[in-house]
């Protein structure tokens, strides 16, 4: 069998189960197989396969026609032009999160303040706190756009933290972004990390009576925000592959919002901002949920299909 007919057969069996861009799915997956950039199988179609890679091909090709993620199957995905793994731990980066990503390293890199000789005080550098990290997609993105910033990336999920971490050490930043276990703030609990504490007004916002938590130029989140009704309304890809507490976003999708706009303030300095991705149709009540909770709404960015997508919060 050579690479053309691999391709038209695999493409018309996937096609017939359903699965969206049979053809491009088919070529990735071969490219994968054969390690090769996908537009090289077009200088190889003549080419004849190995029985053992045929096998294999089939074995990758039943997997996807069962609907399991591609990003799955060959272990990785492409994020901001870096390599992150992905498994049934966390979600697979979609290309909309690109966009926050690149809005929240923009602002981290205007927020620094060099020094006279060009340096950045160790008290001056850029923060950023990746609420829900998951793969710690944005959190690499940022230490690696950012190399000056301080990062911290926290989620509830210690299956998804350890995943993050291998991602971390695969972009070469594991040292630049401290990881943090817990349910929402709380993952920013009492000495925890290398920080000053200085007393304050019992009944603050992050948990902690008395303690003053730590503060952050930027709190990016791409929070679970699909209402928990319509999960199972999803593509198979999703429902079936994706761990559903980081989809669940309460009965209207909107819970993790009304943590963040009435917990994130006091984890902000003055001038910081929070940056939150949505789903199709939530732009107005996140923007409502914020305002009442004294937040200048700054400006709610379209995705790269024109779609409200991303809201911009400050003090």
């Amino acid at each position: 069998m050579t690479v053309l007919e691999a391709i038209q057969k695999s493409t018309e069996f996937l096609a017939k189960k359903g699965v969206d861009s049979p053809r491009l799915q088919t070529e990735l997956l071969l490219a994968h197989l054969l390690k090769m950039p996908r537009m090289k199988l077009y200088l190889n179609f003549e080419r004849a396969l190995a029985p053992s890679e045929v096998d294999v091909l089939r074995e990758l090709i039943k997997r996807r026609s069962q609907r399991e993620p591609l990003q799955h199957i060959t272990g990785s995905t492409s994020f901001c032009g870096y390599e992150i793994a992905v498994n049934r731990n966390v979600l697979v980066p979609r290309p909309e999160t690109e966009l926050l990503a690149e809005l929240g390293w923009q602002f981290l890199l205007a927020s620094s303040k060099p020094g006279e000789d060009g340096s950045t005080p160790n008290s001056q550098l850029s923060t950023a706190l990746d609420f829900c990290t998951g793969s710690g997609c944005i959190a690499i993105s940022l230490a690696a756009k950012c190399p000056d910033a301080k990062i911290v990336a926290t989620d509830i999920s210690a299956d998804a933290l350890a995943l993050a971490e291998e991602n971390a050490a695969r972009n070469n930043v594991a040292e630049r972004i401290e990881f943090a276990q817990g349910d929402g703030f709380a993952a920013l609990k009492e000495g925890w990390g290398e920080r000053p504490r200085e007393p304050v007004l019992a009944g603050n916002q992050n948990g902690s009576p008395g303690v003053s938590p730590r503060q952050f130029d930027l709190i990016i989140s791409n929070p679970p925000y699909i209402p928990t009704a319509e999960i199972a309304t999803l593509q198979p890809e999703v429902l079936d592959f994706d761990p559903h507490g980081a989809l669940d976003g309460g009965a209207d999708g909107l819970d993790f919002y009304r943590l963040l706009a009435s917990q994130a303030m006091a984890f902000l300095k003055p001038g910081g901002k929070v940056m939150v991705e949505f789903g199709d149709g939530q732009a107005e009540a996140i923007t409502n949920i914020f305002e009442t909770e004294k937040w200048i709404v700054e400006a709610v960015k379209e995705d790269y299909s024109q779609r409200a997508r991303i809201l911009i919060a400050g003090k």
